[in-house]
């Protein structure tokens, strides 16, 4: 069986090894096509937090099961199923209470485990979801969608309600257009002016702003000076982080989606005096990975853009260093298997 590892940063190999037996309770898949991440981009360059070398990536998975016991789900051998891939504990608080997202003892595969670069995976049955009226391609980009249907969860955002979403990529895009569906208004920024021209011209954002020293004055003319009542962080980068409170509203929410390595910084006078509400957003519920793919059965994802660079298996590791470019004009660039 093939298989790609990032042996350390900068450093991926095509090898091949036995493939994988599958478990008690868990189903043998073959992957058809993954989706790459941020994550995995950042994974490459040595700047992922909670990352060890060498690691096989890839979370986004496109997958049809070749071997499963009788299960509860009613999923066959055959079938076409997204990988949720989260391996969650089930007894700690956060799982006690439903937040498996953020389980006290986590791993995601392909960052704390071997993910899905492979052709082949073995994998719990009870992280599968049947996605019979779905296609390759839709099924590789549900689990970075739920990230975005999940950050909006948190958030409560409501119809009419105007939010930033800062950063134009996979998750940002997601952020943007899910927000679109659910009513609210939507104001783009990024430095990236292509970026901000794809927001504008395929997810129908009416305000894309050019981030930097006047964005702040934009956004409030924009909102007659109100500013957004929810700003979302689909960066990463620690600038961005320290600053998208200054696009926030009095009272309003400032959801962080992006993770950066190090420590942030806050003016508190700054961020009390508008009784800030600030949280963190990690990865998604099952809840969030339904609606994602609830959404996509609908076809309102412009998937055809989304996803820009698609190549096979073999020829992943030529390309992948392209992919870092943002002239390259990469939104979304998979792998086939």
């Amino acid at each position: 069986m093939k298989y790609i590892v990032c042996e350390q940063p900068g450093n991926f190999q095509l090898k091949e090894k036995e493939g994988p037996t599958k478990g008690r309770g868990e189903a043998l898949l073959k992957v058809n096509k993954v989706g790459i991440c941020g994550t995995d981009l950042h994974a490459y360059t040595g700047n992922q937090a909670f990352f060890t070398y060498p690691r096989i990536l890839g979370h986004e998975l496109a997958t049809e099961v070749i071997a499963v016991d009788s299960n509860d789900k009613g999923i066959e051998v055959g079938d076409h199923v997204v990988v949720m891939p989260y391996l969650s504990c089930g007894t700690c608080i956060s799982c006690r209470s439903g937040k498996t997202n953020c389980c006290t003892s986590l791993k995601v595969l392909g960052i704390h485990t071997d993910g899905g670069m492979q052709q082949q995976i073995s994998v719990p049955v009870d992280l599968l979801i049947p996605a019979k009226k779905l296609g390759n391609a839709e099924m590789a980009i549900v689990e970075p969608l739920a990230i975005g249907a999940h950050a909006l969860r948190r958030a409560q955002v409501q119809k009419g309600e105007t939010m930033v979403v800062v950063g134009c990529g996979p998750i940002g895009i997601g952020i943007m257009k899910l927000a679109q569906i659910a009513g609210a208004k939507v104001i783009a920024i990024d430095m990236n002016q292509q970026r901000l021209d794809y927001a504008r011209e395929k997810i129908g954002v009416a305000h894309a702003v050019m981030g930097g020293t006047e964005a702040v004055d934009k956004v409030s003319h924009i909102t007659n000076g109100d500013m957004a009542t929810a700003v979302f962080d689909a960066t990463g980068h620690k600038g961005a982080l320290e600053t998208g409170v200054d696009f926030m509203s009095h009272g309003g929410k400032y959801v962080l989606v992006g993770l950066s390595k190090g420590e942030l910084n806050f003016h508190h006078p700054a961020i009390h005096a508008k009784e800030t509400t600030l949280m963190c957003s990690r990865n998604a519920t099952l809840e969030d990975f339904e609606h994602v793919i609830a959404i996509l059965e609908k076809g309102d994802f412009p998937i055809d853009s989304f996803i820009t660079h698609s190549v096979r298996y073999t020829d992943m590791i030529d390309h992948f260093d392209g992919w870092l470019d943002p002239k390259n004009g990469v939104i979304k660039a998979t792998v086939d298997f």
